[in-house]
């Protein structure tokens, strides 16, 4: 407003002097203003009639706006009553006590601020309800009814004003009446008369006045007034004209002297033509008041400046809120807006965000992490909502989307997105279950940490929402949010939040839609804790929340922001609100409380001042008032303190907005809620778009109109920008799933809306926030609605997530920065490309000196051969993936792309079974941003493509040029420079134009012209971009394949001549086009040119055999040398191909050979023609010598030689190409060595599953560890010069002539949905993780740690007495069940048998010999039950078979070793067999009678006691598979529980033998030894693997563990084995159960835990339907990972990680108890190698988990048992597995005890009592131990003296025999002699030992 500051200025200087020096002398000089109005606007010629009525709630702000008036020297204001609306009938009996209960809220509030109110009983025209029941003034009868209104009027508000009005304008009132009545003047100035004394005789106090109002224009009739009635003071209307002042002054003392002298109240002024520029008279105006000749008490200072905007006043004012009723927010906004038309309003912007706009994603703990219990998590109340069945259909969110567990999968998402920022929150109780620090669960930290970390791995900002609705339970449990310590509860987990992660999160919301949390939780109910309290409890939780919010962001700002420089805002939910009416001032009142009880709730303490709106407070006042009988709303109130320590605490205001609604006012009663306390109603307009929830609808608009209304209500004074931290919408959970049209409307208007807010308002806007990421557990509604951007299979356990059309229309929005077009850019990362040519090499050898590379690896053991690798590739590395045009692209006809030769033969029926084709595919020409975004997603540095040449090319010539074709590929090209992807392109991938087949094809040698042209082309055309090309690829493939076999385009059958001549012109064509390249466009472009050429690796059947080396290198020859020789060597073919070649034609009879020749210039031509060596690579074949047929002529036939696949590899959905990993290294380094050393890239390597493989393939990540490891090997061990690497391929496509039945995929397609989606498979987040890593970089499982067991470490090594002591029938030893079993045909493997095993029990001196030289300080052995109680019984003692115990036992302690004896190691005797074995209860003391004896005999030597061993084996293996004695497996789902059952009892009844008769005198210790295998998920990503493998560990472990260590079987195994026997319609659970007084028993039967453990699985879930047994109870199938290195037994793989974690285990699930290992170990199978390197391998890196366990973890182990002693019988495998560390030479009748290599390592292990650092220097522990011989012993066996011998033996015992008196002479001689000597070298010999063994492993 022009001049508007001065005249303020000029305005408040006059009301400051008349305040501060009064009106003539006058001290109480009444400054007057008001009354309120109806409208938010007040303008100037608003009347009387517009005058606030109370029909509505108080107008939000009025106590401010008082304040203001009162703090710049207002001392009155004039509440004008509504005679109408107080008494509706006219009678005070009947009066609207909800409008007297608003006029006195009304006085107080002037009151309580120091405003005197004037109260105005009435206007002067009669209402029109009385004028038709009463008539006017003229009536009597309408004149005693104002009476007694007055009477009311002043019991009703008298005590809350001294001054009072009667009627505020007497000249309306008598003027203008019908002539026949009588005077109405007459009547009012009566009826003022009768009211004057009704008002004093009432309140006869001083100060108390009263008054009617007339106007000054009346002067004339005033002495009439006078005189007929009385007053206190002239209340007086006047005009005040700048043009005459002089008239204003008159006027006033004509009034005076009319009156008598009465004080004059200026009770209105009326300006009049006074410009903006005139105001300064107004100075006059101030004069004629201060003349002290005018008894003038007061004068009306609203109307007197009416023209000023009320609005534009106190912003001048800065301690002024702003909050006028005259002019608000809402009001302003709304006049922008409200005008505009439909077309206007939703014009569509194209224009770009600013530069550093923040894009983001969403999701929420609750609905989307599943893992409900996982890592400790404690209950929310959202799990207990779900658990009660609340949610539709009885859904949960145990599992949502399973991103406890997919961390990866989910910034694979982000990734393909390319959003900047991902908005997610913490879930309370899984860092705190229980609320508070103190239950602080790391495991949950760590959840947090790996997403943070995986974010920002990724180049995306996480944003962190501190509580999202999931309240701990435990805190629920005392109130929740009503609860006032859960400030100072959530004050501590804010402050562990931003101390943990705050190094790395920069972004913070305290609270995400707070308002839902109060109004849905605490208010109706709808959403947990489910409280129906809109009275109190919403209030309180909304007080309590806003104070959480405040003392967290104080824990920031005072402690964190400083060093960690984030922000802290809050997100709260708002909808836009429009009036429904927009020309109803009501409506417009109506929707702005709507927001005020909605956003202002919220952020008017935070932005404005500490305090609830004064909308929200007066409304909840004013119900408070009027509702007498019942209490719509408690409002908490704050301290000032409080108000103080809240105001701006936010340093951005976050804004989830959905839709918008219209309001109308309404009369809300008494009835609680926002709704009714806020009088208004919301309505929605038919026309707006519905979505899937029903409250929300599609209203764009109201984004940008509540942006501005935010902006203006609180951002004005506090400047923090606007975070929109939600938006989206909701689909239907049935229908089309991925085409989400409404959602990309939706998203599309939305966030054009927020861009029009910051380019056309100037609204400061910086992040979008998308929800959310992916579809989830919507509350009440589940998995019925979907908001996702990413589409989530509930129905699946994988949870795949597939984008949806709406999430590659967010990622292009991105990619944009909004919607103005944008200029594509690159910047390739690979420019001037040196070639790596290769100079002229001499041609190959026959066979080639690559065959070097045989002797070097085929002679590796299977331990060497799978050793894995860990290291990484050079920086620069490229890794890629790939794909070809006919497999992906479609679109066969689009936009004029000619037919190819694969288009033509798919189309002909028949042509590949079931007729699929290519003809759409995965669509890629038509959907190249969803093929941008998993590029993107997989984080490869390089695509590589094929070009379709009849998409260019229509015919395959220039002059058919297709230029839609070519914008396709330039799009493709530029989308990934965009995304920092360099595209390696390919010119032909097999699809040959159809009209050049028709020509001949590749066998007409026009076609390499051609081909030369269009290559010119695409260089010309893309090679600007382009760096990487390849002419073709595989050509051997179309040779052979295409035109020889015919079994591919073209089809042609001419296996002898074809192949060759095709291949010819082949060769020539790709040598043309790299000159092409070479002498155009290399010197500009920079680039790159060479042929991918596929090869198998070939493996000759015996390495051993020249001429199969010889076939194996021809079959390479035939293969790869066929194209790479030419090319790399010498520019003509190998000599193996022209000598087998040309052999072969001669001997047909032709007169040439078959094979075309090069001349010299074509020689010269072709040598040399690449940069890099590109090589395809599978899988592995076997090769053998053949002499093959001469007819017919065949290229297969002229390699004479046979492949085979190999055999001991897995396989895959092509059964040809198994999956040999090893393969892959040899062909490398035969490249290296056949070529020169050149650079290889990895062209494509990838392995076909089946199509039902959709999301999991654990095979796939299987191929790639292990191949890609392999090419690391290779490049780090072998020097090979390896500088890519590309998996085939990106998708799954139309693989050929196996059309869609197989996929190769890292991402799976569904090709029955015309969609086309693509899901990322496990295999896709694998190679993600190696491209991220540059390969296998060491985990921390694999490295090894140094460092010392405590001094009195246990170290021994255990046998067991039916596998070693043979003697089965000597000195009266019973039949035990393994003799039994042994001697049943076909139960143990090669009808081995125990009958003499290594002969122990005539060996004592023997085994305690070696056990010397192993150093260990205890042997753990078991005693043979029936060898010492022959039926089982103590009814006869087998006394010299206890006396081999006792001398086995005093042996030991001579040699100072502690024996270890084990009571029952599974040779039952066979007489208690026969009765029931361990299914007879009476066993248990049978048992313990035994055992009681054994203690009696023994324990005063023995100190070490384990009852009994592996109770699993016995229950299961032999009670349920039958694979063991007594080999029973016809009650598989019965009988291994019963016999469970009782060896645990069993176990209890020796254990307290021994503790309550023997313990005190003996002072033993006695426990069980239990074994388990660790598990793992077979995915780790899955909850339902991981389920999985806890079973296997429950089921294993646990089955015997739980009983002794918990008490009674674990929940888990009664669960669910009860459940499955009842649903098999059993009537009670296979397990038994075990009584209270037996769980007691049992509970506490240890004094440690023994342990043996040998591997890991890989678990994932089976299920076995009704069948009941134990595998069916388990519901777990397992694995092995392909990586792990192979042992003589197909159960055990080495995997030594396992153990440190199962003993962690242990640790947590049993109270750390003291773990003693009583077994682990490994075995051999096959030739016998005393070297075994294996075993060290597996001893150095298992008991270096145990050290990690103890040292790191404190896991309280007290020793080390190895298994085993010596290679002994193992069991029903007999003799072929051996697991010893010494060899049994079985051969040798003496059964004589060989140490191996192991030996060494493990004696070295104990003498240093575990690792010592070899940084330290050499440790005093490294002392000399005997080492076996390295020689090999053959299996192969004589008969020598009637002994089975070997064939070294048996010359070695025939020697002996004629030297032996002479050697046994000697022997004697020079045994002291060579001890001697030993002694002397030990040291020294220990040290060479060591060096060794390092340099072995």
């Amino acid at each position: 407003m022009k001049n508007l500051l001065w005249v303020v200025c000029l305005y408040v200087l006059g009301l400051n002097e008349c305040w501060k020096t009064g009106v003539n002398g006058q001290e109480d000089f009444m400054l007057l203003a008001g009354p309120l109005t109806k409208q938010p606007v007040r303008s100037s010629d608003s009347g009387e009639n517009d005058a606030f009525d109370c029909s509505h709630p108080i107008p939000p702000g009025s106590r401010q706006y008082f304040e203001y008036l009162q703090s710049r020297g207002v001392t009155h204001f004039k509440v004008l009553l509504s005679w109408a609306q107080l008494l509706p009938t006219g009678l005070p009996s009947q009066p609207q006590q909800a409008v007297v209960n608003c006029y006195q809220t009304l006085l107080r509030q002037l009151l309580e601020v120091g405003l005197q109110p004037l109260v105005v009983l009435h206007g002067s025209t009669v209402p029109d309800s009385l004028r038709s029941r009463y008539g006017g003034w003229e009536s009597q009868e309408l004149v005693n009814m104002f009476q007694q209104y007055a009477e009311f009027a002043f019991k009703e508000f008298g005590a809350l004003a001294r001054m009072f009005v009667t009627l505020s304008d007497l000249d309306d009132g008598w003027r203008d009446q019908p002539a026949v009545a009588p005077k109405p003047l007459q009547n009012i100035l009566q009826l003022n008369r009768n009211i004057y004394q009704l008002y004093h005789q009432r309140f006869p106090d001083k100060g108390r006045r009263l008054s009617i109002g007339l106007r000054a224009r009346d002067v004339a009739v005033i002495s009439q007034i006078k005189a007929s009635t009385t007053m206190d003071f002239l209340s007086v209307q006047s005009e005040y004209n700048c043009a005459s002042t002089s008239n204003f002054e008159k006027e006033l003392r004509s009034l005076q002297m009319s009156s008598g002298n009465l004080p004059i109240l200026l009770y209105k002024i009326a300006v009049q033509d006074c410009s903006y520029s005139q105001f300064q008279l107004l100075g006059n105006f101030l004069q004629v008041l201060n003349n002290n000749d005018l008894n003038i008490v007061g004068c009306d200072t609203n109307d007197m400046l009416g023209k000023l905007e009320m609005q534009d006043v106190p912003a001048s004012i800065p301690d002024y809120t702003g909050m006028t009723e005259f002019r608000n927010s809402y009001q302003s906004v709304w006049d922008k807006f409200e005008t505009q038309t439909t077309t206007e309003r939703d014009a569509f912007l194209i224009e770009s965000f600013p530069a550093d706009f923040q894009w983001a994603t969403s999701s929420e703990s609750f609905k989307v992490e599943g893992g409900w219990s996982e890592g400790g998590k404690g209950e929310t109340i959202w799990d207990r909502f779900g658990h009660e069945g609340l949610a539709f259909a009885n859904q949960t969110a145990d599992l949502a989307c399973d991103s406890f567990h997919k961390v990866d999968y989910d910034a694979y998402l982000l990734r393909g997105l390319h959003v900047n920022t991902y908005q997610f929150s913490i879930s309370w109780a899984r860092i705190f279950p229980s609320g508070h620090r103190g239950s602080h669960s790391e495991k949950g930290v760590l959840h947090y940490d790996k997403l943070i970390n995986a974010l920002i791995e990724s180049g995306i900002q996480p944003v962190v929402t501190l509580y999202h609705w999931d309240l701990p339970q435990a805190l629920q449990d005392y109130g929740g949010w009503t609860n006032t310590s859960i400030i100072e509860a959530f004050k501590d987990y804010a402050d562990f939040c931003f101390s943990r992660f705050g190094d790395r999160v920069k972004t913070w919301n305290t609270f995400s839609s707070p308002w839902v949390v109060s109004h849905a939780g605490y208010g109706t109910g709808e959403h947990p804790p489910g409280v129906k309290d809109y009275v109190v409890a919403s209030y309180q939780a909304t007080h309590n929340m806003l104070k959480s919010h405040a003392e967290a962001w104080h824990v920031y700002n005072d402690k964190y922001r400083m060093k960690q420089g984030g922000k802290v805002g809050i997100a709260l939910n708002s909808d836009w609100a429009e009036p429904m009416d927009p020309i109803r001032p009501e409506d417009i009142a109506a929707a702005d409380r709507y927001l005020q009880f909605m956003l202002g709730w919220f952020a008017h303490p935070i932005f404005v001042d500490g305090d609830y709106p004064a909308t929200l407070k007066n409304q909840i006042e004013e119900k408070r008032r009027v509702c007498l009988h019942s209490e719509p709303a408690r409002l908490p109130v704050f301290t000032p303190e409080e108000r103080k320590r809240i105001h701006g605490t936010a340093d951005f205001l976050g804004l989830n907005h959905y839709t918008s609604r219209l309001v109308n006012n309404s009369d809300g009663g008494c009835t609680p809620g926002p709704q009714g306390v806020g009088d208004f109603q919301a309505h929605v307009d038919p026309s707006w778009s519905s979505t899937a929830s029903e409250w929300i609808y599609s209203t764009p608009w109201g984004l940008r109109r509540l942006l501005n209304y935010i902006s203006t209500e609180y951002l004005n004074t506090t400047k923090v920008p606007i975070h929109i931290t939600g938006n989206g919408m909701p689909t239907e959970h049935s229908g089309e799933t991925f085409n989400d049209t409404s959602r990309i409307e939706y998203m599309r208007s939305y966030i054009n809306e927020a861009l029009k807010a910051i380019h056309l308002d100037g609204v400061s806007v910086q992040r979008f926030t998308v929800q959310s990421l992916m579809d989830g557990f919507e509350g009440p509604q589940g998995y019925s609605e979907r908001f996702g951007l990413h589409h989530v299979n509930f129905d699946l356990p994988d949870r795949p997530r597939t984008p949806k059309q709406s999430a590659y229309f967010y990622s292009q929005v991105i990619e944009k920065n909004g919607f103005a077009s944008k200029t594509q850019s690159y910047s390739p990362e690979l420019q001037d490309m040196k070639s790596n040519k290769m100079s002229s090499l001499p041609p190959s050898t026959v066979p080639s000196q690559a065959k070097d590379v045989w002797r070097k690896f085929s002679t590796q053991t299977n331990f060497q051969r799978k050793l894995y690798h860990y290291g990484t590739f050079p920086q620069g590395f490229i890794w890629g993936v790939s794909s070809s045009a006919y497999q992906i692209e479609g679109g066969w006809n689009a936009d004029g792309k000619g037919p190819s030769i694969w288009d033509t033969f798919t189309q002909k029926p028949g042509s590949i079974p079931g007729n699929p084709s290519g003809d759409v595919a995965c669509d890629s020409y038509h959907r190249l941003d969803e093929d941008f975004y998993m590029l993107r997603a997989l984080g490869v540095k390089s695509y590589r493509f094929s070009l379709s040449w009849s998409r260019i090319f229509p015919d395959g010539r220039r002059t058919s040029l297709n230029q839609k074709g070519v914008d396709y590929y330039n799009r493709l090209i530029d989308g990934l420079l965009a995304s920092n992807i360099t595209p390696m392109v390919t010119l032909y991938q097999w699809d040959l134009p159809q009209a050049l087949q028709n020509l001949g094809g590749w066998d007409n040698v026009d076609t390499i012209n051609i081909f030369n042209d269009f290559s010119d082309f695409c260089f010309a055309t893309f090679g600007d971009r382009v760096k990487f090309w390849m002419t073709f690829n595989q050509p051997h493939t179309i040779a052979w394949s295409g035109y020889g076999l015919g079994k591919i385009p073209p089809n042609v059958k001419n296996p002898g001549i074809a192949p060759y001549r095709v291949a010819h012109n082949l060769i020539k064509a790709h040598a043309k086009a790299y000159h092409t390249y070479d002498d155009k466009y290399r010197k500009s472009q920079g680039g790159l040119v060479s042929i991918a050429l596929n090869s198998d690796w070939i493996e000759p059947k015996d390495v051993n055999i020249p001429r199969e080396v010889v076939a194996a290198d021809r079959a390479l020859q035939f293969q790869l040398g066929w194209f790479a020789h030419p090319i790399f060597k010498n520019g003509d073919y190998p000599d193996a191909m022209k000598w087998q070649v040309g052999n072969k034609s001669e001997l047909q009879g032709l007169s040439e050979s078959r094979l075309p020749s090069f001349t010299e210039e074509e020689k010269k031509f072709i040598r040399g023609t690449a940069d890099m060596f590109c090589v395809n690579h599978y899988t592995t074949k076997v090769a053998s010598h053949v002499t093959a047929r001469l007819t017919p002529q065949s290229y297969q036939y002229d390699r004479d030689l046979s492949e085979a696949v190999e055999g001991d590899s897995p396989s895959t959905a092509i059964s040809n190409q198994r999956a040999v990993a090893w393969g892959l290294r040899r062909l490398l380094n035969w490249i290296k060595e056949e070529y020169g050393d050149p650079e290889i890239y990895i062209t494509e390597n990838g392995v076909a599953t089946e199509s039902m493989t959709t999301w999991n393939d654990p095979a796939r990540v299987f191929y790639y560890k292990t191949y890609i490891d392999e090419t690391l090997k290779a490049y780090d061990l072998d020097g090979v010069n390896v500088k890519g690497y590309i998996a085939t391929s990106l998708m799954d496509s139309f693989e050929w002539l196996n059309g869609y039945n197989v996929g190769f995929g890292l991402h799976h397609v569904d090709f029955t949905n015309p969609n086309r989606p693509r899901t990322p498979k496990y295999s896709a987040h694998f190679y993600y993780q190696v491209i991220k890593d540059n390969g296998f970089p060491t985990p921390d499982d694999e490295k090894m740690l140094y460092g010392h067991f405590h001094k009195d470490f246990i170290w021994s090594t255990a046998t067991a007495s039916y596998q070693i002591e043979g003697g089965w029938r000597a000195d009266g030893k019973g039949l035990s069940i393994w003799d039994k079993f042994a001697h049943t045909p076909l139960r143990v493997f090669n009808d081995d048998d125990g009958d003499i095993a290594c002969d122990s029990y005539n060996k004592v001196e023997e085994d305690v010999a070696i056990l010397k030289q192993l150093k260990v300080t205890h042997y753990r052995f078991s005693i043979s039950w029936p060898r010492v109680l022959p039926d089982g019984t103590t009814k006869y003692i087998n006394e010299p078979g206890l006396n081999y115990y006792h001398r086995l036992v005093d042996a030991l302690l001579a040699a100072n070793i502690q024996p270890y004896v084990t009571l029952y190691h599974w040779d039952l005797p066979q007489a208690l067999q026969d009765i029931g074995g361990w299914e007879n209860e009476t066993i248990i003391f049978k048992f313990r009678d035994y055992a009681d004896l054994i203690f009696s005999r023994l324990g005063h030597k023995v100190k070490f006691w384990i009852t009994i061993n592996e109770p699993y084996n016995i229950a299961n293996i032999g009670h349920g598979y039958g694979a063991a004695a007594p080999g029973i497996s016809f009650r598989p789902g019965t009988l291994p529980y019963i016999v469970g059952h009782n060896l645990l009892k069993a176990h209890a009844e020796t254990w307290h033998l021994y503790n309550d008769k023997y313990r005190a005198e003996q002072k033993g210790i006695i426990s069980i030894t239990i074994n388990s295998d660790w598990s793992e998920p077979r995915n780790p990503y899955k909850q339902e693997d991981i389920d999985a493998a806890r079973r296997v560990v429950q089921f294993y472990i646990g089955w015997f563990a739980h009983p002794i260590f918990n008490g009674d079987y674990s929940d888990m195994m009664k669960t669910i084995i009860q459940e499955r026997s009842l649903a098999a319609g059993l009537p009670k659970s296979r397990l038994p159960e075990f009584s209270p007084e037996e769980i007691k028993r049992i509970k506490g039967t240890y004094d440690f835990f023994g342990f043996n453990h040998y591997t890991t699985v890989l678990a994932f879930p089976v299920d076995y339907g009704n069948l009941q047994h134990y595998d069916a109870d388990r519901g777990a199938g397992t694995i092995a990972d392909r990586a792990w290195l192979d042992s003589g037994s197909s159960w055990l793989k080495v995997s030594p990680f396992g153990f440190r974690r199962i003993l962690n285990f242990i640790k947590e699930e049993y109270g750390n108890p003291p773990i003693i290992i009583t077994e682990n170990g490994i075995s051999g199978r096959g030739p016998i190698d005393l070297n075994d390197i294996h075993r060290s391998y597996y001893y150095e890196k298992y008991i270096n988990q145990v050290l990690k366990a103890y040292l790191l973890d404190d896991v309280d182990i007290r020793g080390y048992t190895a298994w085993s002693l010596m290679d002994n019988l193992e069991w029903a495998t007999g003799f072929s597995e051996r697991f010893g560390l010494f060899y049994v030479n079985r051969s040798d009748p003496k059964l004589p005890r060989v140490a191996k290599t192991s030996v060494s390592l493990y004696s070295t292990i104990i003498n240093c009592n575990g690792f010592p650092d070899p940084t330290s220097g050499p440790h005093e522990c490294l002392n000399p131990v005997p080492e076996g011989t390295s020689a090999p012993i053959s299996d192969d066996t004589v008969r020598f003296l009637g002994m089975k011998l070997s064939t070294s033996d048996a010359e070695t015992g025939l020697n002996t025999t004629f030297a032996l008196l002479i050697v046994a002479m000697f022997g004697v001689i020079c045994s002291f002699f060579c001890l001697f000597i030993t002694r002397r070298q030990s040291k020294k010999k220990q040290n060479i030992e060591t060096l060794y063994m390092e340099r072995k492993f």
